[in-house]
């Protein structure tokens, strides 16, 4: 499969040939939720953690006899209703063993997904991506703007600190690595932006 190249500015340069193997495969819906299941299963740390009212100190006393005073009646300072008190639904610590998905089965889902974007038309080559120092996020939305694009997913080779800046803090851009590919992101993603480079390092790791 063939695509377009395209500068920064929007304008074509060049085609780029997309390889069968990983741009060509038959669609595993079964696989490619197993992966994504897994991932988001794995990103939980299980730390967070909050008190109910048996676990809140102090409230051991009924702060006012059961009737005669005219108020609703109290058993603890701690109930959930008050202020200080524990909380109704109370996260607690746990321990969540990790999922595990094998290296075979990992290509085969990531390869299943890349090929689902290029059916779609989803990707789009890119020569570079280059954000001048100090990175600002108007560079970026220039970017997307000079390529027609409302949203995008970049997927590079390696880390890009500046550009990674420039886009911390836009919805509508993100940038992933070939190393540390967010596979949920990439299977929603609207657009992916690629580059020749990164063509190269999914061969690497794909094939």
């Amino acid at each position: 499969m063939e695509i377009q190249v395209l500068n920064q500015n929007g304008s074509q340069d060049s085609k780029i040939e997309l390889p069968e193997s990983i741009f060509g495969q038959a669609f595993n819906e079964d696989l490619v939720h197993q992966l994504i299941t897994t991932y988001i299963s794995n990103s939980h740390q299980g730390t967070k953690g909050q008190k109910n009212r048996a676990a809140v100190r102090g409230g051991g006393r009924k702060p006012w006899k059961q009737k005669g005073t005219g108020r609703a009646r109290a058993g603890t300072i701690r109930s959930p209703i008050w202020k200080g008190g524990g909380v109704t639904f109370a996260h607690t610590y746990q321990d969540i063993k990790p999922k595990k998905i094998n290296r075979k089965m990992y290509r085969s889902a990531m390869r299943s997904i890349w090929s689902k974007l290029a059916e779609e038309e989803k990707i789009i080559a890119i020569n570079d991506i280059s954000i001048d120092s100090p990175p600002k996020s108007s560079q970026v939305k220039l970017l997307l703007s000079n390529l027609g694009l409302e949203s995008a997913l970049a997927v590079l080779p390696n880390e890009n600190e500046i550009l990674s800046l420039a886009s911390k803090n836009l919805n509508e851009f993100n940038v992933q690595t070939i190393s540390s590919i967010d596979p949920s992101l990439l299977f929603k993603a609207k657009k992916v932006l690629i580059t020749s480079e990164t063509l190269e390092s999914l061969n690497k790791v794909l094939s």
